[in-house]
């Protein structure tokens, strides 16, 4: 078979789009002043955080399901998801009248489960299985095949890869609209059916568009793939980045990839944790860390974005507000702003006072300090976390702290001594 025959054209995506236009929401595609402002050119955001289930997984979802034959649907469908693939399953079911089981890891957050429930309603059974999402979709698979159901996969698969496509169907005509043809456009890699979708369509509807992925330097699987010429099952990731943490991305996604895609960079965790918070306070966007890839990558590009129109895909939005400071923390760090040490305290009035006045600068500040004053000893170890105001000034810190304590231990890239102290 002949690559061309597995992979999606600009019509397979037209085609999805005439399907999905009276279903999903055609997201606005917004000029930021912010980003415009700060990059020196044009960026435009496309809104799919502003999606019905607030992420673009409900367009492959729903044309994947809608492209099965009535005996398939009629049998209903399995899928496994953390999150925003369950949503859209959940979502699509409920508007078509089909039976699905929802397969999803016990450590799911109580908030996505009932979202689930409720875009599904009497339609949807979720299933709690497995702590990973690796072993929820192994029992999931096990169940379709067992019941007879059609497994829908989260980005492997050509009607998912054509649904996702529409998100660039949209931005283009909307660009058309306005005379306009994007330059650069940025959209975020999981798995790789919005990537490929996008790219596909774009590759013949603009061909000078230059297609950039973004992944998340925790879990760069397109790139381990793009390098070895193959898919690639990454050993270990790093999970905050929940939407776009995949260890290993699809064969038909990276096929889709290795043709349209003209560039795969990854961005840290704590870079896209910044992003998420000014995108929060410049521009009122409530993202989640996968959303907010795309506009985080522009830092990256910053010198060739220069006077150019710029899309970035904003794929979602479904953010836990409870990692808002887990967030703040990350984006710290990023910065340089926070450091953590073990520092030997002299066992004595006084000590920390002594610490104050002659270790922190003026402008610095102490956001965690935890000690325990061991009997008989002339010092004793503390757990302290120092604020700065400026990063440049971390070396002059440490000099005082040299003078304070020798034997310091600075511990923000000792990620075992961090996880169990901080």
């Amino acid at each position: 078979m002949e690559l061309a025959d597995v992979l999606v054209s600009k019509s397979d995506v037209l085609k999805a789009h005439e399907v999905l236009k009276s279903i999903v929401k055609h997201t606005p595609l917004e000029l930021d002043p912010y980003l415009s402002h700060k990059y020196d050119c044009q960026v435009f955001l496309k809104r799919e955080d502003l999606q019905w289930v607030r992420s673009f997984k409900l367009r492959g979802a729903y044309y994947a399901i809608h492209c099965l034959t009535e005996d398939e649907r009629a049998q209903g469908v399995t899928c496994a998801s953390a999150g925003n693939h369950a949503q859209g399953v959940a979502y699509t079911c409920q508007k078509l009248g089909v039976k699905a089981a929802i397969f999803m890891p016990t450590t799911t957050p109580n908030q996505k489960v009932s979202q689930v429930k409720f875009f599904g309603g009497e339609f949807v059974d979720v299933i709690l299985t497995g702590d990973t999402f690796d072993a929820s979709a192994d029992s999931a698979k096990i169940y379709s095949k067992e019941n007879g159901t059609t497994f829908i996969a989260p980005f492997d698969d050509l009607n998912i890869i054509a649904g996702q496509g529409t998100v660039a169907a949209e931005v283009q005509e909307d660009l058309l609209a306005a005379n306009l043809n994007a330059d650069f456009m940025f959209a975020a890699i999981g798995g790789g059916g919005l990537i490929s979708g996008i790219a596909s369509f774009m590759k013949e509807a603009s061909p000078n568009t230059q297609l950039i992925g973004v992944e998340p330097s925790g879990a760069p699987s397109m790139a381990a793939a793009l390098s070895a010429g193959q898919t690639v099952n990454l050993p270990k990731i790093d999970k905050f980045v929940d939407g776009a943490a995949v260890k290993q991305v699809g064969e038909l996604t990276f096929k889709h990839a290795e043709k349209f895609m003209d560039d795969c960079i990854s961005v840290p965790e704590g870079e896209v944790c910044q992003t998420i918070l000014e995108m929060y306070s410049k521009q009122a966007i409530v993202a989640e860390p996968a959303g907010a890839l795309s506009v985080a990558a522009l830092e990256h590009y910053k010198d060739k974005i220069k006077g150019k129109t710029v899309v970035c895909v904003v794929s979602g939005g479904n953010n836990d507000i409870n990692r808002m400071q887990e967030i703040e923390e990350r984006s710290l760090l990023f910065q340089g702003l926070k450091h953590y040490f073990i520092v030997n305290f002299p066992q004595r009035p006084g000590a920390l006072k002594e610490f104050v006045g002659e270790v922190l600068g003026p402008r610095d500040d102490i956001t965690k300090f935890e000690y325990t004053k061991k009997v008989n000893r002339g010092n004793g170890p503390v757990i302290i976390g120092v604020l700065l105001s400026d990063k440049d000034d971390y070396n002059s810190l440490l000099e005082r702290l040299e003078v304070f304590d020798p034997s310091f231990i600075p511990i923000n890239d000792n990620q075992t001594l961090y996880t169990l102290l901080v």
